[in-house]
């Protein structure tokens, strides 16, 4: 594995861990600067929404600068930020430095898939850009744990001076790793680029995947009440599922990576939908026979998480290919699709569990995933030749 992929999969883990990194630790900094746990908690919203709203901003900004540059200048306000937060004297500069710490990771994770893309072997784009997606999913199994440890054992102010020590890394990592000059076209015109990214392949995709964000993540969201209610599941036991779908989805991952290469982005993302919808009516059957066994519970979760991380490779390898030379701008447009998706999931999600409870959650996910196949599937007829796999094997 080259040493230019290890530190864009390094940097993924780092920019995605920092957002839900604190969560772990909201009562000790609620307590610590005198504001409710809720405004704490808003700390983790403001980060995810800037992401989401930056992204697209911050790729047309920097689309004629060296990658490198981008990432390395990115890594290096993203220490700045949270060294600073480690010394914040109050609730409100706290609040600006999450939101300067969130302005580099949006800058930032687009680049890293499409640089991920850009300098992979054609046959080997999709894996690649799983590797970079492992750092996602090490955020979530591994990254944020680990910070709300830190947080808990040693104060959540270590928890910002250990991500400013991260961040440090990450940019000496980009300095010395990455190619100074990457494989990538310049930039069309800024007002030629709208007209690339709203071309049915293109925006149909785009619009599939939040779908598919919404119903993977709603049920994800409340895993929690859903399998108390269907199994009974202690705090023990959800644990264990918890786990169970972390490690399915890094498997997925790869494997979807994998697929990509094989067999095209557009038939892996039919095979990773068509899954998690059968999941979402087996979880359905399930809560009809209610009680089950969390043992019956692990192998549907395990496909259910296989199935969710499995089409990350393939959609970010989809756009690339499609987007050409505003690959980038198409990847952030991704990236704030995919938190608006997590948004909306939990949104929803959180609006049914009150009105009637979590017996309706399956079903209505996989019905997001449905609209999210035909999605894919319309996008797919909509597309050039580029969607094809270069080679196969």
């Amino acid at each position: 594995m080259p040493r230019w992929l290890v530190a864009l999969a390094l940097g993924a883990l780092i920019f995605y861990t920092d957002d839900y990194v604190i969560a772990g630790v909201l009562p000790e900094i609620s307590g610590d600067l005198g504001v409710s746990t809720g405004a704490a908690g808003q700390l983790v919203t403001v980060f995810s929404v800037t992401v989401a709203v930056a992204a697209p901003v911050a790729a047309v900004a920097t689309a004629r600068l060296r990658r490198r540059t981008v990432l390395v200048a990115a890594a290096l306000v993203f220490t700045a930020a949270n060294a600073l937060a480690a010394l914040a004297p109050s609730y409100p500069p706290l609040v600006l430095l999450r939101v300067v710490a969130a302005l580099a990771a949006a800058t930032a994770t687009p680049a890293l898939f499409s640089l991920a893309a850009a300098l992979a072997p054609p046959e080997r784009i999709g894996r690649y850009v799983a590797v970079v997606a492992f750092g996602v999913t090490g955020a979530i199994a591994a990254g944020v744990p680990a910070g709300t440890w830190i947080g808990g054992t040693l104060g959540w102010r270590a928890t910002f001076g250990v991500m400013a020590a991260a961040g440090a890394l990450v940019a000496a990592g980009f300095a010395a790793w990455l190619p100074g000059r990457a494989a990538t076209a310049p930039p069309p015109p800024l007002r030629s680029q709208p007209a690339i990214l709203l071309r049915p392949a293109i925006s149909l995709g785009l619009a599939a995947n939040v779908t598919l964000m919404l119903g993977s993540m709603m049920l994800l969201t409340y895993l929690a009440p859903f399998t108390a209610g269907l199994a009974s599941a202690g705090t023990g036991e959800r644990g264990v599922l918890f786990a169970v779908s972390g490690v399915a989805g890094m498997a997925g991952i790869w494997a979807g990576g994998r697929s990509t290469d094989r067999r095209g982005p557009d038939r892996t993302l039919a095979i990773g939908a068509g899954a998690f919808i059968l999941t979402m009516g087996a979880l359905a059957v399930l809560w009809a026979l209610r009680p089950v066994p969390v043992a019956v519970l692990l192998p549907v979760v395990a496909v259910w998480g296989a199935a969710a991380f499995w089409n990350s490779p393939a959609v970010q390898a989809r756009l690339h290919m499609l987007a050409g030379p505003v690959s980038a701008q198409a990847l952030a447009l991704n990236t704030s699709g995919t938190y608006l998706g997590v948004a909306l999931g939990g949104a929803v999600g959180g609006a049914v569990i009150d009105t009637a409870g979590p017996a309706p959650l399956p079903l209505i996910a996989g019905t997001a995933g449905m609209a999210a196949l035909a999605l894919f599937a319309a996008a797919a007829r909509s597309a050039a030749p580029a969607t094809a796999p270069a080679t196969r094997g």
